[in-house]
């Protein structure tokens, strides 16, 4: 019998800013023969107008995208009638786009973190599980795709399938630390991300990315977390402690020119295109400075993780480094592995005309005491230790984001190691994020459990189980 042909799909994509490039060229280039871009969803006319003349240039033989407000979701739904809808937008609304997405029947591929909050989680899990049954008014069958890039990275996946293949023997401790520097982790202070309402903080917007690869390596379910920190480096207060005297509110108005904290939109025609031009729609900042009033989200981190399994997980994070990349040694019955990964061995102060959300696209410089690259260790015990060779592909995350698109619109296959993430590994990752906010603020250890979410499939959903004091924390109320 001849195989099938996969029909080519009707996508939507809501939230048109930086990142929802990777979809738009996805869909422009290796997989174009499998779908269409039929619509935008933004509050932004600008930012929609830009991806579509980069569509229009690219592939003069489409259709423009129509586009559409948020205001006009269901509208879309019912006039364009999508496969499926890819949401970049601003963590705090995607249960919103999911949700409403499910319910049609329609397929989801989400952006990590799945959500920001208890209530989020708690409306996408209903969503979900009545769309997976074909619970939908017209009875269509839908899925949800958590797109957890870091998973498809060649080293990340090395240290998978050491792991799940038992060379160190069952995992007892992990130690992770996460740096971002003074580039990259910078930005999230510039941004939404500056206001946990938004992002739910560092903790929910970034480490949930690090807390589900940890989920994925161990094959394990994280139980409780106890967390320390704050903002130590940027914001105002702690400009005024260090000297730096008075700031403006945007970088574009500093007289300081060659302040290596300045971002110049208008230097970038990414950043120009997308941001800068398109500020008279919806009055949105790209570049205000690092050292204002206003920000709320912490920028050191530690944390405590317990697992279901008997592991546990020390972590840490600081968004200003003086470089980036990340330490992992994981601790087993029979051996440890180690990864270090430098993707950035130094900044130089002139960075700041740089688009600062690729960290990995910045020129490496020879001779570095700490050099760009990535260094696995495995050692067993009584055996010397052995170096583990990485592939590198080509593209974002060593060639993992181009897997990840493969994953997302031709399908996961049969992937040994698992990669694909639905929304349990979403609440897994997201849930130590949220336990960990409310317990920098209660100064508690949290048992996840508490929520009242469910970490396993099938699990029941029981929020209202969960103690008070927590649910209100993590739907965003403060004390």
């Amino acid at each position: 019998m001849a195989p099938t042909e996969n029909p080519r799909k009707k996508y939507v994509l809501a939230g048109t800013g930086s990142r929802a490039e990777m979809y738009v060229d996805a869909l422009m280039g290796p997989h174009a023969d499998l779908g269409s871009l039929v619509a935008f969803v933004d509050t932004n006319e600008h930012r929609m107008d830009y991806h579509g003349a980069r569509i229009a240039e690219r592939r003069p033989d489409w259709p423009a995208p129509h586009h559409y407000h948020p205001d006009r979701l269901g509208e879309m739904f019912d006039v364009e009638r999508p496969d499926a809808l890819i949401v970049t937008t601003p963590d705090y609304t995607h249960a919103r786009y999911v949700t409403e997405a499910l319910d049609r029947g329609v397929d989801v591929i989400c952006e990590k973190p799945m959500t920001t909050s208890v209530q989020g989680i708690e409306e996408i899990v209903r969503s979900a599980r009545a769309a997976a049954s074909g619970a939908t008014p017209d009875g269509r069958a839908a899925n949800l795709v958590v797109t957890f890039n870091y998973r498809y990275s060649p080293r990340n996946s090395i240290i998978k399938d050491i792991v799940q293949s038992g060379r160190i023997g069952k995992v007892t401790s992990v130690h992770f630390e996460w740096c971002l520097d003074t580039v990259h982790g910078a930005d999230y202070f510039r941004r939404w991300h500056r206001s946990k309402a938004n992002s739910g903080g560092l903790l929910v917007h970034k480490s949930t990315h690090h807390f589900d690869l940890v989920n994925w390596w161990l094959g394990d379910v994280p139980e409780t977390v106890y967390a320390q920190g704050g903002l130590r480096f940027y914001g105002a207060k702690n400009a005024a402690a260090r000297g730096l005297g008075s700031r403006p509110e945007l970088s574009r108005d500093n007289p300081d020119r060659d302040d290596p904290f300045n971002l110049d939109l208008a230097a970038d025609q990414k950043l120009r295109g997308l941001y800068l031009e398109g500020e008279a729609d919806d009055g949105y900042l790209r570049d205000r400075d690092v050292f204002t009033e206003g920000i709320d989200i912490e920028d050191n981190l530690s944390l405590v993780v317990g697992y279901r399994g008997g592991a546990s997980m020390a972590y840490t994070l600081v968004a200003h480094s003086p470089w980036e990349g990340y330490r992992v040694a994981i601790n087993g019955t029979e051996g440890r592995v180690e990864i270090e990964v430098v993707e950035r061995g130094s900044v130089s102060p002139d960075r700041h005309t740089l688009d600062p959300s690729v960290a990995a696209d910045a020129d490496g410089v020879h001779g570095q005491v700490r050099p760009e690259g990535t260094k696995i260790i495995l050692q067993r015990h009584w055996e010397p230790a052995l170096e583990i060779p990485v592939p590198e592909g080509e593209g974002g995350h060593g060639g993992g984001d181009a897997m990840l698109l493969s994953d997302v619109f031709v399908g996961p296959g049969n992937d040994a190691l698992h990669r694909q993430a639905g929304y349990i590994d979403g609440i897994r990752s997201v849930i130590v994020g949220i336990g960990a906010n409310e317990s920098l603020r209660t100064g508690q250890a949290i048992r996840l459990a508490d929520f009242g979410l469910p970490l396993d499939d099938g699990a029941p959903l029981t929020v209202a189980a969960g103690t008070a004091e927590a649910k209100r924390a993590a739907t965003g109320a403060r004390a």
